[in-house]
């Protein structure tokens, strides 16, 4: 019996922490409210902003800097030293403000920028797809149940059980003349919604037994209202905290395949692409490394960090699990 006092004691007094909802306040005035007082989710919100106006004003901040990400600068790099940056720091300079890659002398800053215009639109494109055909089928499998759910279900198993990233190369590779853009959106949204849709399924179950769905099935409602009506109402907090976990990994798996040579082909820029053409200049001009590895892992942080945040407030059963 004392035994328990310690924990319940821990509870209440983290209960007398938390601010006291107000009344009448919906599940989304709660999150704003919770997430305003997490210091970590501010800054992650803010970073998250940066590069999200940063890739939609790509064209316009990449002028700023005065080079086009495909424009060579000869004068930037030193013949006689094997193309290495004129300058310390990889050649940072008025002119090249994060300075230039060796060889070519094009812009970093601009590439950079572009890069993130590429590698967040693919990983937005490809989140849509994931969030928009797990969402439904899972709630189709999860409502409808019988057939259905048996052939839903057994094809996610079926897409989960193929090793992604290997056919992810592999189709990749074979594709020649076909944009690279929308072809790394396909594949990558053709192999990650099962993953929601089991989320999606799971609550789905839950809810369609509720008072609320009974009541709307009873009053008359057909199955495509009572979907959109009271049963994706009821699973949007954790489609959106999931959703906003997916986006890291497929900036990481866009990065990834980019770097492995089967992603977005130059001259087109692209965070992976200029890690993986900075690793045999790592010794001689570790910045060219090091600039688009520190936006990369920015980026992916942030947006973990924000997903982690909104998964506990949106879905903490899913968060604890």
């Amino acid at each position: 019996m004392t035994t328990t006092a310690p924990a319940t004691d821990t509870a209440a007094d983290a209960a007398a922490d938390r601010p006291a909802a107000a009344p009448g306040s919906s599940p989304w005035q709660l999150a704003r409210r919770e997430l305003r007082r997490r210091p970590a989710v501010r800054v992650s919100l803010a970073i998250v902003a940066v590069f999200v106006l940063m890739a939609a004003g790509a064209p316009w901040l990449g002028a700023l800097g005065g080079w086009s990400p495909h424009e060579f600068d000869k004068s930037a790099v030193d013949p006689y030293l094997g193309g290495q940056p004129l300058g310390a720091l990889g050649g940072i300079s008025p002119e090249h403000w994060l300075g230039v890659e060796p060889v070519t002398g094009r812009d970093l800053y601009a590439r950079v920028v572009h890069g993130a215009q590429v590698s967040l639109l693919i990983a937005f494109a490809a989140t849509a797809i994931v969030v928009l055909a797990g969402t439904a089928a899972g709630i189709a499998a999860g409502y409808f149940g019988g057939r259905t759910d048996t052939v839903l279900s057994r094809l996610m198993d079926l897409t989960m059980s193929f090793p992604s990233l290997i056919f992810m190369i592999a189709l990749l590779s074979v594709a020649k003349d076909v944009n690279r853009i929308v072809l790394m959106t396909a594949v990558i949204g053709i192999f990650g919604w099962p993953g929601i849709a089991r989320v999606v399924r799971g609550q789905t179950l839950s809810l369609k037994h509720r008072e609320y769905v009974d009541a709307a099935r009873v009053g008359g409602a057909g199955p495509w209202r009572i979907l959109t009506r009271e049963i994706l109402p009821g699973v949007a907090g954790p489609v959106i905290a999931y959703t906003t976990l997916l986006i890291p990994g497929m900036i990481s798996t866009e990065a990834a395949l980019s770097y492995l040579g089967v992603g977005v082909r130059p001259p087109t820029p692209s965070w992976g692409q200029m890690i993986a053409e900075s690793v045999a200049y790592y010794e001689t001009d570790p910045m060219y490394f090091v600039i688009p590895s520190v936006f990369l892992f920015l980026a992916v942080l942030a947006f973990t960090l924000l997903g982690d945040a909104l998964r506990d407030i949106l879905d903490p059963r899913g968060g604890r699990t």
